[in-house]
């Protein structure tokens, strides 16, 4: 399993934006920790993600702290990878975890218990489809896109801000590193958050960012997997395929081999996903 845990950035520096009147977005300087967004109202706050370990959920806590004093009531975690969630013990200790049934079943199948995973209580709320939750007077939407970046992403919608966090769905600038999911339903789900009247996304890592950068990296992910799948039909090797990329319109997306996070890395990981299909579904 691949998880996208980078150097931290030279002389880089955490920011907070406010992108609407009670909610904000944390943009780690650490690489390897997740962004955040935290959503602050007079009945408490949600958070989204908390980061990789407690000394970057502290990090975000203290931002926290410097907008309002109420409790954390509500994580929302985007997946099970660490660096996502490895904070929310020092973020909310008694916050109830919101994620998708999948996520929940990583998290707690590999041995780990509520207090392992610096949770104080053990009270969950997990969904399959959709889940709307109604804040101090903020409505937010938390749904499931289907695989995409992992079998069970969960994407958090804020309508009335124009706002959304997306986990590592989108990465600003960035190739992903793929989990075991699926890149045909993740372009879609990224054609439906460009069909959503938002002006601020909350990538997985790295800045801030709008809808030109997310249909950046959808166009990447589309023209990745029009061109192996075209390969993939003409029966070349995961090498050939490979050394065939022609992808030079998005030469200034960042790569990290070491992390599995590069055009080659994407390609092989689509390609498993066409040779997985076709054992489950021979043709004829």
């Amino acid at each position: 399993m691949v998880f996208l845990l980078l150097a931290s950035a030279p002389f880089a520096s955490a920011a907070v934006h406010q992108i609407g009147p009670d909610l904000y977005a944390y943009i780690s300087e650490n690489d390897s920790s997740s962004n955040s967004t935290f959503l602050v109202t007079r009945e408490g706050i949600l958070v989204v993600d908390t980061g990789l370990n407690q000394v970057e959920g502290g990090k975000l806590l203290a931002e926290i702290r410097k907008v309002s004093p109420a409790p954390v009531r509500y994580i929302v975690n985007t997946h099970y990878h660490p660096d996502h969630r490895g904070g929310n013990g020092v973020v909310g200790p008694d916050a109830v975890m919101i994620t998708t049934d999948f996520t929940r079943t990583q998290m707690m199948g590999k041995g780990a218990s509520p207090s392992s995973l610096g949770i104080a209580g053990t009270n969950w709320i997990t969904f399959s489809r959709a889940l709307w939750l109604y804040l101090g007077g903020h409505e937010i939407r938390i749904y499931f896109p289907g695989p995409a970046h992992t079998m069970g992403d969960a994407v958090v919608y804020f309508p009335d801000e124009h706002a959304i966090a997306t986990g590592d769905l989108f990465l600003t600038n960035s190739c992903p590193a793929m989990d075991q999911g699926d890149l045909e339903n993740w372009i879609k789900a990224l054609d439906t958050i460009l069909a959503l009247p938002v002006e601020h996304i909350v990538p997985g890592h790295f800045a801030l960012a709008g809808k030109a950068e997310l249909r950046l990296f959808r166009d990447y992910l589309d023209a990745l997997r029009s061109q192996v799948a075209e390969m993939v039909r003409a029966g070349r090797t995961l090498e050939q395929v490979q050394k065939g990329l022609k992808l030079e319109k998005y030469r200034g997306l960042r790569q990290f081999p070491k992390y599995e996070a590069t055009f080659a890395d994407n390609a092989a990981a689509y390609f498993n996903q066409l040779q997985a299909r076709d054992k489950r579904h021979p043709r004829p």
